[in-house]
């Protein structure tokens, strides 16, 4: 074998099986499925944007994954006497390969930026205190979440009436 794929195929079938099918586009071709769940709009309550998935793990690499067991199926079908074969019968899934891993570094740099702007905004803390508090953390977003919810009570949405005036300042 010359991939090894964290997922088994038939892990990766259920994963599958929630997300939608796409039909071939020439833009995006590599692409195979979707989520068919759309994302929150940005002015949705943080907490939603969570509970609806905007934040999970991109699915991208699923896919990419999928690629490397086809790969392997051709590897084991002609092996290394034949590679000239393998790289001619892999040429179009290693394309695909390459470019649904770039779109899951994308993907995930883009949602852990955007997760940590929303939290640092939502609680009143810096983006630096945000990214240590979620390496340090060990559970999901919505245990990190309720957990800041309780550690820094003070936020715009729950400051006391009495510290109302100071709210002013920050915004």
């Amino acid at each position: 074998m010359i991939y090894n794929p964290s997922c088994s195929q038939e892990q990766l079938e259920k994963k599958f099986k929630k997300l939608r099918k796409l039909n071939y586009n020439a833009f995006r071709w590599w692409r195979m499925y979707d989520d068919p769940k759309p994302l929150l709009p940005k002015q949705s309550p943080l907490l939603d944007k969570i509970k609806n998935g905007d934040f999970n793990y991109s699915h991208y690499n699923y896919q990419a994954m999928w690629c490397e067991h086809e790969m392997n199926k051709v590897h084991d079908k002609f092996g290394f006497e034949d590679m000239g074969r393998y790289v001619a019968e892999t040429s179009l899934l290693r394309s695909r390969r390459k470019r649904l891993l770039e779109d899951h570094y994308k993907e995930e740099d883009n949602r852990l930026e955007s997760i940590t702007i929303e939290l640092s905004k939502a609680f009143r803390i810096t983006k630096d205190k945000v990214k240590t508090l979620m390496e340090e953390f060990d559970g999901t977003l919505e245990e990190l979440y309720i957990h800041l919810q309780q550690k820094y009570p003070y936020n715009k949405f729950y400051l006391p009436k009495s510290l109302k005036h100071l709210q002013s300042r920050y915004d």
